[in-house]
């Protein structure tokens, strides 16, 4: 079992930037990739970025390459979520979970899920 907890929500202005952090406990061997999702209401989750093992491997979606970025230290058994330019358009409860495949892209291919976190952008 692993255990996710996400941290760094907030309300922030359009075009600023915000940082989630996720640490794991429990089952860290930190053999497995880490990533964001986000739901906001009345939508379904969508895939955001994840990142490799290593932390070499990173994927993002389209919709935040280039705004946001992906890192883990494994020492910590934390990944972050550093976004910045934030649109309202980026406004959604933030999730982190863990998956033992390869370059997950789907909700269903990760196993364990924190709370999540809730991001607001406005002007």
């Amino acid at each position: 079992q692993v255990q996710l907890v996400e941290s760094g929500g907030g309300l922030v202005q359009i075009g600023g930037s915000l940082r989630l952090s996720c640490v794991a406990s429990g089952r860290t061997d930190s053999n497995y990739y880490m990533g964001w999702f986000r739901q906001a209401p009345g939508k379904e989750r969508e895939f955001v970025a994840t990142i490799s093992k290593s932390g070499v491997g990173t994927y993002y979606a389209d919709s935040v390459k280039g705004r946001f970025t992906i890192s883990r230290d494994n020492a910590k058994n934390t990944v972050y979520l550093q976004m910045n330019s934030l649109k309202p358009e980026d406004t959604a409860v933030y999730y982190c979970a863990t998956s033992y495949r390869a370059i997950p892209r789907r909700p269903n291919e990760y196993n364990y899920w924190g709370q999540g976190t809730q991001v607001t952008v406005s002007s």
